[in-house]
């Protein structure tokens, strides 16, 4: 293991942006991670933990160390009541969710094509098309930079919410999750719910759909609205969907009528905060090196020289707009760092 030295970040971010690492190591085993402990290096740096840099964007150069968790395998054990899947934290999220399907494990198809790898699935509680990770997450491995041990936390532990955990509150920038533990079904038992899913197999004449069915619909679903970050610089979803009291939903129902929410919980409703961002005007609208993806006007986009303080601005805009005309305020789902 070597700490490098003035590293490009541009490779390791799906926006594409460059920015520079003063330091950066690549963590591969566990071991890893006890040696750095060991040398103190988690107490004398500022530290930023990387996985596949998919919802992350780098306003500036980063004046610390990057760790980037690049562990790797994927296993699964049949138990009585499913399997439980286990993941190395640098595994792509998709081949994740390839594995699984492939071995007639169901739980996770509605997750395809996410980006990211598994150690951060947990951190943001990844979700799309009425799943999320919490519905099928056992347990993970994590390494305690604070104490050099690690621990295992499981599904009661993560305080799991909407695109949110105890490691993006709480513990944030304190633990390393190193691997995940899913608890999948043998059974091919499919959601869908969710009306893109089923207007897709509607028209795929499908009636009785199979985990990979759904996978295969849920991926192309993903592919027709959203960029693909190896084509043009994107980190996905750049707000979170806003979760709205009664009140706040009856006052923007009666004053727009076709806005687009789903019923969240009791009492609430998550609003979609596309069609909040595309009623002020800026779907698939260009501003500079920057701008809003043509077919979902939630994705911001790098169109290849934008720098990370143009995107930011820009999303600062979009933000104006959204409380302008509603009186909703957006929350970006991805991390700025600056």
């Amino acid at each position: 293991m070597k700490i490098a030295q003035r590293v490009s970040l541009k490779d390791y971010n799906t926006f594409g942006i460059e920015a520079i690492a003063r330091q950066f190591v690549q963590i591969r085993q566990e071991q890893d991670l006890e040696e750095l402990f060991a040398q103190q290096v988690f107490e004398k740096e500022q530290l930023l933990f990387l996985g596949g840099g998919s919802n992350m964007l780098f306003v500036h150069d980063y004046e610390g160390l990057v760790v980037h968790m690049n562990m790797r395998g994927i296993t699964h054990e049949i138990k009585e009541d499913g399997v439980v899947v286990l993941a190395k934290a640098g595994e792509l999220w998709n081949d994740v969710v390839n594995y699984c399907v492939a071995h007639g494990f169901g739980g996770i198809e509605n997750l395809s094509l996410i980006p990211g790898t598994a150690g951060a699935a947990p951190v943001q509680n990844i979700g799309a098309y009425g799943v999320e990770l919490k519905d099928v997450f056992q347990s993970c491995k994590a390494f305690d930079i604070a104490n050099g041990i690690f621990t295992t936390f499981d599904k009661n532990d993560c305080a799991f919410g909407y695109r949110e955990s105890i490691f993006k509150g709480k513990y944030k920038g304190r633990y390393l999750i190193t691997e995940i533990n899913l608890l999948l079904s043998r059974q091919s038992e499919v959601n869908t719910r969710y009306g893109a899913i089923q207007e897709e197999l509607e028209r795929r004449r499908i009636t009785s759909p199979t985990i990979r069915d759904v996978a295969e619909v849920v991926s192309a679903i993903r592919v027709e609205k959203l960029p693909d970050p190896s084509t043009i610089g994107n980190a996905g979803s750049f707000f979170k969907n806003p979760i709205v009291s009664v009140d706040t939903f009856n006052r923007l129902v009666s004053n727009f009528v076709d806005i687009v929410y789903f019923p969240f919980g009791q009492n609430q409703f998550k609003l979609a905060a596309g069609w909040l961002i595309e009623k002020c005007g800026w779907k698939g609208k260009t501003v500079g090196n920057t701008g809003t993806w043509k077919n979902q006007a939630l994705v911001l986009v790098n169109h290849g020289n934008s720098t990370g303080l143009e995107i930011y601005e820009l999303s600062e805009k979009i933000i104006e707009s959204v409380q302008e005309r509603f009186g909703i305020t957006l929350e970006r789902e991805v991390n700025v760092i600056a």
